[in-house]
């Protein structure tokens, strides 16, 4: 099941019947408080959201669907802006690809396909565990010695990355690609987003996990395993 929350009418008719005639059971929506709506209470295999909407607009949406009713869904993010600043902003507030307008019907079918696959893999439930961190990959919510973490979309993407990996070394370059994909941040993105969530797993506790080796990358292990 596939949420389309897209306000133009033709891009939406057009969208719903190439994925309809590919097989995909299709909602829709037409507003981003409607599409949030849906998006929070529905159980859906992946988001088709246009990034400028009445009422609420993409960013938001996915913010507070990441955030607030803590979504897994793949979202596959449209817009006519293609700077490198807007797809970032994107990638931000939790999106996993982005579409520019205009767009074949392939190519999104093919993207779509390849979030949900890249969901199924990743995703399917279970729990991480790093010392006392744990990682809930379904409902995506984290804790360490039972008290909850509250992290943004990014650093969950990154902790994910780390305690699949643990006790590995990821390379600064390996985890840039598991957040922005072949879009390249600016240099301090990665740090920006390290700190706040060494900041969420590590400073409450007496045991720091998130570990810098210098020259090499980061990885995620006790103490006892540098």
């Amino acid at each position: 099941l596939v949420l389309l929350i897209e306000d133009h009418d033709d891009i939406a008719a057009m969208v719903c019947d190439h994925l309809e005639y590919r097989g995909y059971e299709v909602d829709y929506a037409a507003d981003g408080v409607t599409g949030l709506h849906l998006a929070s209470t529905g159980e859906f295999d992946a988001i088709i959201l246009d990034l400028m909407l009445p009422g609420i607009d993409g960013l938001d949406i996915c913010r507070k669907y990441r955030t607030e009713a803590g979504g897994a869904a793949p979202v596959l993010m449209l817009t006519a802006r293609d700077t490198l600043e807007d797809k970032v902003a994107g990638l931000d507030a939790g999106a996993d690809d982005y579409l520019v307008k205009p767009f074949e019907l392939e190519e999104l079918d093919a993207r779509l396909r390849a979030l949900m696959r890249r969901a199924a893999g990743d995703l399917a439930p279970t729990t991480l565990r790093v010392a006392d961190l744990e990682f809930d990959t379904g409902t995506l919510q984290a804790s360490r010695a039972g008290k909850p973490v509250t992290l943004t979309p990014i650093n969950r993407k990154l902790l994910l990355a780390l305690m699949k990996a643990s006790p590995r070394v990821l390379s600064r370059r390996a985890l840039e690609q598991e957040v922005w994909g072949d879009i390249t941040p600016d240099s301090d993105a990665l740090r920006s987003h390290l700190y706040t969530l060494r900041k969420a797993i590590d400073k409450p506790f007496d045991t720091q996990l998130l570990q810098t080796v210098q020259g090499t990358g980061y990885r995620l292990a006790p103490p006892e395993d540098g």
